[in-house]
Order: structure tokens, then sequence, then C-alpha cells
């Protein structure tokens, strides 16, 4: 059966004709949905998203202690006036049971809880001590100074993190240091790799005629560990219906699948028959785009097929454009930076088309780089952004804002 959606209350075919760039994110995002749950540890929880809201477990600070290295003492028992005897000390991790009296002042450390009653803390460098007794330096010292008060940073039962929060570094610290060990995450995509072609041949084989080296797989694999995924398999097949059906089968349980060439309409271009075979439904086939027309999406039950043109500048565009989505939406998180930035130079197209080109950005702006060809990679290699280009517009001119995908 035909795949249709309901959209501005009519019925729209989306197999049997070429659909605008916006229509096929539509479409991708529609047939998503967001990853398995999992837990992990705090450190190996890094980079992912939040699949929980959480909040304090307890106060932090867990009690008043000590902001600096200094003395503490309790404001309304000192008469302004006479030094303050040292009575005591107390570290960080332990504790000071005895009250502190009229002038009177212990020894205290960074971190340290303070003894009951005691409220204010001078910092070493500001005291001048004889002995036991220490005179006060700071002018300015008021009731309360350096002190982190119980709870200051968070109360137990405050939100924490939001679901969906990406945890970083500084979030794990955070956690951490309110007693969790453990949260729960969305779980990264299962991502195989197809890479088809009778012409492949793997880097560091003999290149025979008429062969060229396999870059797809090494150049999807390495995008992905750019968004720390690692895929499952990365397998190379030759150009035969059966061996093409045969891996596509073998990857089906992954959550995403990436094939790469015989999307298009020659003679050995076998993917879209191989994937119907093997239960794929068709979403869409070819998009108004360039590079990457011939570009073909579809689903099964538990997985999402992005069958990609086999030239190597049209892999990479389709990839950040439309799996990094996908990527995003499973994992509900970002993964790269889209911005509005103005060109730094004239750029001429052709109507009926969206363009994805090469950029690098500068301090004014961003670049159209030169080598646009689907199959020029020199100029991939040194872009930083993809920038887009509309559809129905074909002059564009220096100063121009665009938008601009920062793949680097």
């Amino acid at each position: 059966m035909p795949t249709i959606i309901l959209k501005n209350q009519q019925i729209i075919n989306h197999q049997s004709k070429m659909i605008p760039v916006s229509e096929a994110l539509n479409l991708i995002i529609t047939h998503c949905k967001t990853s398995r749950v999992e837990e992990k540890s705090l450190p190996d929880a890094l980079g992912y998203a939040l699949a929980e809201t959480l909040f304090a477990k307890m106060d932090t600070p867990p009690f008043d202690n000590s902001a600096m290295d200094g003395y503490a003492f309790s404001y309304a028992l000192w008469d302004k006036k006479n030094p303050l005897k040292v009575v005591g000390e107390v570290q960080a991790g332990d504790e000071y049971r005895l009250k502190i009296g009229v002038n009177e002042a212990i020894r205290i450390f960074t971190g340290a809880p303070l003894p009951p009653d005691v409220d204010t803390v001078i910092m070493q460098e500001k005291v001048e001590r004889n002995d036991d007794k220490i005179i006060l330096l700071d002018e300015n010292l008021k009731q309360g100074n350096n002190i982190r008060p119980k709870g200051s940073q968070t109360k137990k039962d405050d939100l924490a993190l939001e679901k969906g929060q990406s945890i970083t570094p500084a979030g794990i610290s955070y956690l951490a240091g309110m007693g969790y060990s453990k949260v729960k995450v969305y779980a990264k995509p299962k991502v195989s790799i197809i890479i088809t072609g009778k012409e492949l041949v793997k880097a560091g084989d003999t290149l025979e005629s008429g062969k060229i080296y396999e870059s797809n797989g090494i150049g999807l694999t390495a995008a992905l560990r750019q968004l720390n995924i690692e895929p499952v398999s990365v397998a190379l097949v030759d150009d035969v219906s059966e061996a093409i059906e045969k891996v596509i089968k073998n990857q089906l349980s992954s959550d995403i699948v990436i094939l790469t060439g015989g999307v298009s309409v020659g003679n050995y271009d076998l993917v879209p028959a191989a994937l119907e075979k093997c239960g794929v439904e068709k979403i869409f086939h070819k998009v108004k785009q360039k590079p990457g027309k011939p570009f073909y999406f579809g689903t099964t039950a538990n997985a999402l097929i992005f069958a990609l043109p086999g030239n190597p500048a049209a892999v990479m565009t389709c990839f950040y454009e439309y799996v990094v989505a996908a990527i995003d939406y499973f994992t509900q998180k970002t993964h790269l930076k889209s911005l509005q930035l103005p060109l730094n130079n004239d750029f001429t197209k052709n109507q009926g088309l969206t363009y994805f080109l090469k950029g690098k950005t500068t301090e004014k702006g961003v670049e159209i780089l030169d080598s646009q060809l689907s199959y020029m990679l020199n100029s991939f290699a040194i872009a930083d952004c993809l920038i887009t280009l509309e559809e129905d517009k074909t002059n564009y001119k220096k100063g121009d804002v665009v938008p601009v995908l920062m793949i680097a």
C-alpha cells in the first residue's frame, strides 16, 4: 500500500513524486520515535540526554561551611575591640562540637562545617596572628561573610535537572554532589552501514583498472563517531540483488540502517527493489535537492532506512541534513548547531532544487567553497558547515543571510 499522511486536510501520496526538502524532513521526523530508556552510571552518562526529571535528594551544601581558609567566629559575640582568641581548629570532613564564646574563634579550612552559632569567617590573609590571638584587619567584614549556607545551591526536593537535558561533565559533578550514582537516559541508536558497489575496493588493497577506493563507509563511521555513536556493523556488498537482500535482512534489527549507492535508475541500482523484498515500506524516493536527489527513506516496524546516493559528497550531505535529524529525535538531543549567517560571496543556482553547499565560516559570515559537485570531497574536507539555498530562489548576493548547519 502507498504511504499516505494527512496534511492540511489533504491526502498526499509521497511515493510517486519528487518532494521538497522540508517535506522530506517532516516525513522523517513523523516516522521517528524516541529511543529506549536505559540506566547508566554517572560517568557513562556523559553526552546522553536525561530520560527523567531529577530532584535534589538533599540540601546542598548539606551544612553551613567555610568558603575560605581562615578563622570562624560568632559576629554577635565579637566586641569589635579586642583580638579574638583561637580556641580550636576544624578541617574539611571534621566536626567541631564545642561552642564558641565571646571574642573566640577557631581556625577553619575551606569546606569545613561551621560549629553551632558561628556565622562569619575572615580569610587568613586579613588577620594578624600572635600565638593564640588574632587581630582582624578586614574593614569591610560583615556578618555572614565567607559562608556557604546549608541548601544555598539546592534544597531537598528542588528541581535539579529537567528531562531532556544533555549531561555534561559539570552536570555529572553536580548530580554526584547530591548523591546520584545512576541516571536514566535515552539510549543511542544502533546504526548499521551498508555500502553497495562492484567497483569498490577497501583502502590498502590493490587498485585494479576500473576500481575505486571505498570511502563512504569510513566517512559515515567517522561522522557517527563525531556524534559519539559507534556503528554496529559496516558491510561492503557487490551489485547483486541476492547479496544486497541478504545483508539488508541481517541488519534490520538495528534502529537505523544507512545504505549508499544503487538508489538511482540505472540497471544496477538494485537497492529500492531489494528493500521492498525485505519488507521495507517506502516513504519517499527522490527529493528536490542538490546533491542527493535520488535519496530514499523507508521504514520497518523497528527500523528507519536511509538509502543515500553513492557519490561521497551526496552521502555526507544527506547524512548531516537528514540522518542526524533522526538521531536527534531518537536521542532527544541536538547534535549540530544551526545558525543564520550572511554570505561572503554571490551565487546563482537553478530554480526548483534546494542546494546544500559546502561552506567555511569567517569573521564576516560564511563563504561558499569551490568544488561543489557531488563526487568532490576536497572542499568537504575543509568545510565546517553546510549552507542551505532555497528551492525557489535563484540569485544570492553577498550579505544575504542564509541557514547554516555547523558540521565541524
